[in-house]
């Protein structure tokens, strides 16, 4: 069982590059009760990619989380610069 919710949702623009990108995380038990940190990214508005890691622990899962968060955060992803359009209409 997951003691806290770990979710990340953070995202990357640059218009002068004609980038737009996004990368969520967030770890969750399986049916099993085994943690997985799951992982989505792509293009802001497309449905983009997907990958699922599974862990014995919650321990090695927080540790995957940790390390891609800085590793996105050097990269230069940051939180939600705008609202959703959704919000806006």
């Amino acid at each position: 069982m997951i003691a806290q919710p770990y979710q990340l949702y953070v995202e990357r623009t640059d218009a002068r590059k004609n980038m737009a990108r996004y990368y969520a995380m967030s770890i969750e038990p399986n049916l099993f009760g085994e943690a997985c940190l799951i992982r989505r990214w792509g293009r802001i508005g497309a449905k983009g990619q997907r990958l699922i890691h599974h862990f014995e622990t919650e321990e090695e899962a927080v540790g995957l989380f940790l390390r891609l968060l800085r590793q996105k955060r050097r990269r230069g992803y940051g939180p939600r610069s705008r609202l959703p359009r959704e919000v806006i209409a």
